[in-house]
């Protein structure tokens, strides 16, 4: 079974209960709970962690690539400038793993400076606009790949 990290950056812990208009009702947990609902009826052992410092993101990043495991992520607000979890992340994509960047709204429907990602250019694809089911499409892409 592969491992697949899914990580959320900054504000994602509130997931349910910021901006539900927006982002939605589920909440962190239930986004946990089907994360590995989903990734298991895909051959996947998936694994959701939330920060909201970059810090850690910048260090799962890390211990992805050494431990093979491929990666789901939602930088959140560190898409927009974050060069240390840009860095990072072209680290998993160059050692042969998949990076799905996801995220909960199509950024480029939104604010204009939300529309600059610094990750996008590092990651195996992107996966906007679909709300939770953004992830499931993530990790159906990373089952597809790894096979």
């Amino acid at each position: 079974m592969n491992n697949v990290l899914v990580a959320n950056g900054p504000n994602l812990g509130r997931l349910g209960t910021r901006e539900p208009e927006k982002y939605g009702s589920t909440t962190h947990d239930e986004l946990a709970a089907l994360v590995g609902q989903w990734g298991a009826g895909m051959g996947l052992e998936a694994t959701l962690r939330q920060s909201d410092d970059e810090t850690d993101l910048v260090h799962w990043m890390h211990e992805a690539v050494d431990a093979a495991t491929h990666v789901v992520l939602n930088p959140a607000a560190f898409t927009h400038y974050s060069y240390a979890l840009r860095d990072a992340c072209a680290l998993v994509t160059a050692a042969g793993l998949t990076l799905v960047e996801v995220h909960l709204t199509n950024p480029h429907a939104r604010e204009s400076f939300r529309s600059i990602s610094v990750i996008s250019g590092v990651a195996t694809g992107t996966i906007v606009g679909f709300g939770v089911d953004s992830y499931r499409l993530a990790l159906q892409a990373v089952a597809q790949r790894v096979g």
